[in-house]
């Protein structure tokens, strides 16, 4: 069963950066062991290699960034909950060794403030929070229609801060290394928002914004790994374990893809079900499916996953009564912030003086919330699959990450709270380091009208999209 909240929460307060040198290089001196004991006890893996490519350009960035030429921002890909460590390595070693290498006089730390999901604190605990403060980092209340002062602090310190920005512009991870999830318009806004500063304090620095890839390749590829994942996946959703023994390498992607397809249509067939007995509401189902008449059994799959995933949804958006609007992304956003409503209330700040009657209802609203929420919960670790991504490109790394998403799904069903994910073997991350982006030459269309501003940022979001999607490789 899912671990529900049992009390209501006192509101969730903003945690200011307070960036401690002191705390930094602690963290950096650990950063080679932390991305090595990514680890299970029993799974020997982690990051044994970081790639980098291009670091030069981020060494002259901080060069004139020093030298106050120039504000810049880091949008980087967020596939994982590695990434911050990768990154974290990229700033604190690659960056300092190509300075060093091309003689430059850098100040330091070689470091960003960053930007990170207030939720994060929620799940990991309150340490996390402190010690992101002590790291520079600043929380971002993403289900808010607006965080103003989330948003204020952002943009005060890309204008004015001693050091630049990191920010992940998915919003969130995707499980997926090849596949760059819609960009959320907040980091054009902010890189607008500091022309806009930067202007009416008569200065000229440049804005830039820097694209920044990341990808995940196994160093040898863990087939057998791959195949005890694929067997506890079947074991825990009730299919005959099916085991691949000997084959061949030409024989192996089929029978894994077979193989993963039989679960995902099995997991698919048992969701419908259980939202059409408990919820009410019929989905289509792959037998006299009238409105799959002639599909490929992926984009059947797609299909279904969708219909699914809006079913979902719905159940969560019926019982916070909200409207199905804008995209899953914003949905999501929408239902994260409706719960954190009922278990973070904001007009319970000081929960001991209430009676034992308010205290009772206001326990027993947080933990429905609680509940409530899983249905999102699941979808968002959806976002991004496809029924085609494992064919089109039948990788070890393709079919590992959606092995995994599968894992995370039958983790939340099982009701472990926080799963470990397994890892399945020895890994080398590649970090690509994009050109940058100009937003001055931009301003003029932004700040002509509202219409302009809306068009300046969408063109900018796109050009990052692109521009992150063309690293993949």
């Amino acid at each position: 069963m899912p671990h529900p909240i049992h009390h209501a929460q006192p509101p969730l307060e903003f945690i200011p950066p307070h960036f401690n040198p002191l705390v930094y290089y602690s963290a950096r001196a650990v950063l080679p062991l932390l991305l090595r004991l990514r680890i299970r006890p029993w799974l020997p893996a982690g990051i044994a290699q970081v790639e980098t490519v291009n670091v030069e350009v981020l060494a002259h960035l901080y060069q004139q960034f020093q030298m106050g030429k120039i504000r810049f921002l880091i949008a980087f890909r967020h596939p994982e909950v590695d990434d911050p460590l990768c990154m974290m390595y990229l700033f604190s070693r690659a960056v300092p060794e190509v300075a060093r290498q091309q003689g430059m006089a850098l100040q330091y730390p070689i470091h960003t403030h960053f930007i990170y999901d207030r939720g994060m604190t929620i799940w990991a605990g309150d340490w996390l929070g402190w010690f992101f403060s002590r790291l520079g980092g600043l929380p971002i209340h993403r289900g808010k229609r607006l965080d103003l002062v989330g948003l204020r602090t952002a943009r005060d310190l890309f204008a004015h801060g001693k050091l630049p920005i990191t920010v992940a512009p998915e919003g969130a991870t995707n499980g997926h290394s090849e596949t760059v999830s819609p960009l959320e318009p907040g980091v054009a806004q902010l890189a607008f928002w500091c022309v806009e500063d930067l202007v009416k304090a008569n200065r000229s620095e440049e804005v830039l914004i820097v694209p920044v890839g990341i990808q995940y390749h196994y160093i040898n590829p863990p087939w057998a790994k791959l195949d005890w994942l694929l067997s506890k996946l079947e074991a825990d959703s009730g299919l005959p374990v099916s085991p691949m023994g000997q084959f061949t390498p030409l024989d192996r992607e089929k029978l894994f893809y077979e193989r993963l397809l039989s679960l995902g249509e099995h997991i698919l067939l048992e969701m419908e079900q259980f939202y059409s007995r408990f919820y009410h509401q019929s989905l289509p189902t792959p037998a006299a499916n009238p409105i799959y008449p002639s599909g490929s059994p992926n984009q059947v799959l797609t299909d279904r996953l969708q219909a699914l995933l809006d079913l979902a949804l719905q159940a969560a958006e019926q019982y916070f009564g909200l409207q199905p609007e804008g995209t899953v992304i914003d949905r999501c956003r929408r239902l994260e912030e409706a719960s954190w409503k009922d278990i973070y209330p904001q007009d319970l700040s000081n929960l001991q003086a209430l009676s034992p009657l308010k205290q009772g209802l206001a326990d027993w609203v947080a933990e429905e919330a609680s509940l409530r929420i899983l249905h999102m919960r699941l979808v968002e670790s959806f976002v991004a699959v496809t029924g085609s991504y494992v064919l089109d490109k039948p990788s070890i790394e393709r079919f590992a990450e959606t092995s995994l998403i599968l894992f995370d799904f039958m983790a939340r069903i099982k009701g472990e709270k926080n799963p470990r994910r397994p890892r399945l073997g020895w890994r080398r991350a590649r970090l690509t380091v994009g050109e940058p982006i100009s937003v001055r030459e931009r301003w003029q269309v932004y700040q002509a009208n509202r219409q302009g501003a809306r068009l300046a940022v969408n063109e900018l979001t796109r050009d990052l999209q692109t521009a992150l999607e063309e690293m993949i490789v």
